[in-house]
């Protein structure tokens, strides 16, 4: 059989393993093509190796799990860019808060150790 036909399109897509909370980006290339019989198929590849297609069964990487969500891209993004620690204190304001009054530089209270329930890490993918 020869090819007649390709054409390649770009996707990206979020997952979020509900299993284990696990949550990744992947962003993929999709070849469509037409064999000389006249029949469609569909290549997927991945950082340039061909992959299995990620809407039929996707694979958690952290514990092998099949049940996972798939989202638009950028979804699991923005929710680890929330759950970050708060940015470092660059040298110049360390050197600026040094001047700064006693009274200013108070202690903050220590926050509360929180720790996080599958439900809530999943809470921002639930659509309204």
């Amino acid at each position: 059989m020869s090819e007649i036909a390709a054409t390649t399109v770009h996707e990206a897509y979020a997952f979020a393993c509900m299993r284990c909370g696990h949550g990744w980006e992947q962003a993929y290339e999709i070849h469509h093509h037409v064999d000389g019989s006249g029949h469609a198929y569909v290549v997927y590849t991945a950082d340039g190796e061909r992959v299995p297609s990620p809407l039929s069964t996707p694979t958690c990487a952290n514990c092998g799990g099949h049940v996972v969500r798939i989202m638009r891209s950028g979804r699991v993004s923005t929710v680890q860019e929330l759950l970050r620690p708060a940015k470092a204190v660059r040298p110049q304001e360390a050197v600026e808060d040094a001047a700064a009054p006693a009274a200013v530089l108070a202690p903050a209270p220590a926050p509360a150790t929180h720790h996080w329930q599958l439900s809530a890490l999943l809470r921002p993918f639930h659509r309204r």
